[in-house]
């Protein structure tokens, strides 16, 4: 190569051969500058050496931006992957606006944990990259509350609260394939990042993107800093000593004769959730064996995400039957969700997220009111959800007097909405997502895995005393409070200018600036698109729920009465569709399951739950405008989706 330093030229003197394009050497050549990981290093001087431009621009010309659920990406070197050069670059922008927002920082600290996952050749296990985070904080003399060992994503931000910490970071990817890692914020309410936190954070992150110093790569700093301490026993019996205020019948669990199961999913949740079980008086619940323990290759599952379902609770099933169990409870690897199964004679009943949420829902407010029988007191009970999830909850609320309310996707504004609730006097006794993450009480504000698994076999002992399943009390439920059926689904695209070509076909679906009139020949009466801030439901046609112009959601309403959503995913290359049909309490018309739903109208309730024809009836209708949705506004054989497939 010709030597043209004196020019100016970035790639003089390089000791590797230019890509041929400038911007991809200069980012090349500032990694290679900034990461003093072995294993990174060579995964970027290989790709130069074969001459992957491709895969050089993918990794080296963006960055990361906060989704759903903070920071997550596959590991791996690049600047838009996990390693331990973006971890302290994100650490170092962390640090710089908790200075700015916090006077007090070097005395409140910030909370790191970890979960179990990691990937041999980067080198980035979740342990190693959680000790970097705390490497940068101790650098600069703030103290880190950092966790000895793995702990459930809902230690971090209830160790925020417990500590009264500025701040927490959690390094997980949760239920994601085993290429991810991730980082999550939390704010010093305990709740995740969001507007304008996440914003400022990243502009923090992109004006300090050389690591400071030798310190910010020094693992050993977590063991020889006066300025680390470890909060894994303390938080953990407060935790434990916590989770009492949602036990409401220990004297029935301890001679209760069901038998659980539980995994873990190769993560984090075994003995915690073995814990929750003693704490409440049950006998611990059977671990699967083959899952019992970290594994960070999730070696007995194709995906270790138990929102899938049966598929991926196989192992699970098989034991439960070899054992004679009634339940099986799963644990995603971070044990932040939760997904039920039980025995119903004919086999077993995959609870979703939605049916999951109804009897949960209906559990945290049966025993509210056993304990607090002054109706007056139930107007300071709130629940909670996100937009995409069951309306069951609406249902619940408008026939027993307590507050719901709806929130924009992900558990960060939940979070932020229980925290704001609570401010003014207010109680959230529930609160979920459909993606099976369940907030049992409000001890965190976030969803929780380990004490939804609890709660879940207390209310099964308590159910069996009333010779009840809980399928059977599913199908009460919805007697009383009218049968709500969806459907959740999603379609891989692995390409984001087609997400963004199908969302803006939708836009302009009749012309331009029109969407579309109907879907499945049912006719649109509303239509909400969070993405632009747009709702023909409302008079001044502006959203309610806050703009988020980062990712693509629009909700279709109806004259059905069913109620669909498109959204993109913030942590993975997914479409999601969510659809549900709300019939009101007994045999209803469509026009009056309509006027419940979205207009409010109350009727009164006297008629006789729904018959099981009437109910495929709703099904049927449902799978038809469902199977619309996917045909007419994503076109997937078109553009190349794949099908959701397990």
């Amino acid at each position: 190569m010709e030597d043209t330093a004196e020019s100016g030229d970035c790639n003089a003197n390089l000791r590797w051969q230019s890509t041929g394009e400038q911007k991809v050497d200069a980012a090349v050549q500032q990694w290679l500058d900034w990461d003093r990981n072995p294993r990174t290093r060579a995964q970027v001087e290989s790709l130069v050496a074969a001459g992957r431009l491709d895969d050089l621009r993918s990794r080296l010309c963006s960055r990361m931006s906060f989704g759903t659920a903070g920071l997550r990406a596959p590991m791996g070197a690049g600047f838009n992957r996990i390693n331990d050069l973006t971890i302290i670059q994100s650490t170092q922008g962390l640090y710089a606006y908790l200075f700015r927002c916090f006077a007090d920082l070097s005395s409140r600290g910030v909370v790191v944990g970890f979960d179990t996952r990691g990937q041999e050749e980067s080198g980035c296990s979740s342990q190693r990259l959680a000790k970097l985070t705390a490497a940068v904080l101790l650098s600069r003399d703030i103290p880190v509350h950092l966790f000895s060992k793995f702990v459930p994503t809902p230690y971090v931000p209830y160790a925020v609260k417990k500590l009264g910490a500025a701040a927490g970071v959690m390094i997980t990817a949760s239920h994601n394939p085993k290429e991810d890692n991730g980082y999550k914020v939390y704010w010093c309410n305990g709740a995740q990042i969001a507007s304008p936190h996440d914003k400022e954070v990243l502009r923090c992150i992109e004006e300090q993107l050389e690591p400071w110093n030798n310190s910010c790569w020094d693992e050993e700093l977590v063991k020889n800093s006066s300025l680390r301490t470890d909060p894994l026993t303390q938080i953990n019996s407060f935790y434990m000593e916590d989770l009492t205020s949602l036990c409401f019948h220990r004297d029935l669990n301890s001679s209760c004769t069901l038998k659980f199961i539980h995994s873990s999913f190769h993560g984090v949740g075994h003995e915690f959730v073995q814990q929750a079980f003693r704490v409440f008086g049950f006998a611990p619940p059977i671990p699967v064996p083959e899952q019992k323990d970290p594994d960070p290759k999730f070696s007995s599952v194709r995906c270790p995400n138990p929102e899938e379902g049966e598929s991926v609770l196989k192992l699970s099933l098989l034991l439960a039957d070899r054992e004679n169990a009634q339940i099986v409870l799963a644990t995603d690897p971070d044990a932040d969700r939760l997904a039920v199964a039980e025995q119903n004679g004919r086999g077993w009943k995959v609870f979703s997220g939605n049916e999951l949420a109804a009897l949960l829902g209906w559990w945290m407010f049966f025993n509210w009111k056993e304990n607090h029988p002054d109706p007056a007191e139930t107007k300071s009970v709130y629940m909670l959800a996100t937009t995409v999830s069951s309306k069951i909850l609406q249902a619940f609320a408008r026939m027993e007097g307590f507050h719901f309310e709806e929130t924009l996707p992900g558990f960060k504004w939940i979070g932020n909405r229980i925290h704001e609730l609570s401010k003014t006097g207010n109680r959230v006794i529930f609160a979920f997502e459909e993606s099976i993450g369940f907030l049992c009480g409000s001890m965190v504000p976030e969803k929780d895995g380990v004490s939804a698994a609890v709660v879940v076999a207390e209310m099964a002992a308590y159910l069996q005393t009333q010779k009840l399943s809980l399928n059977q009390q599913l199908h009460n439920i919805y007697r009383t409070y009218g049968y709500h059926v969806s459907k959740t689904s999603y379609v891989t695209c692995n390409d984001p200018p087609t997400i963004q070509r199908i969302f803006s076909r939708i836009r302009n679906f009749e012309g331009d600036g029109s969407y579309p009139k109907a879907c499945g020949g049912v006719r649109i009466v509303h239509i909400r698109d969070v993405t632009t801030g747009y709702d023909s439901s409302r008079p001044d046609l502006r959203s309610v729920l806050p703009v988020s112009k980062s990712s693509q959601m629009i909700t279709f309403t109806l004259q059905n009465g069913v109620v669909a959503t498109l959204r993109t995913s913030g942590t993975e290359p997914k479409i999601k569709y969510y659809t549900e049909f709300c019939a009101a309490p007994g045999e209803r018309s469509a026009e009056e399951a309509y006027d419940i739903m979205v207009v409010g109208v109350l009727y009164d309730i006297t008629a006789l739950s729904l018959s099981c024809s009437d109910v495929s009836r709703l099904e049927e209708e449902l799978q038809k405008v469902t199977g619309a949705l996917l045909d007419e506004f994503l076109e997937p054989d078109k553009n190349h989706l794949i099908r959701r497939f397990v």
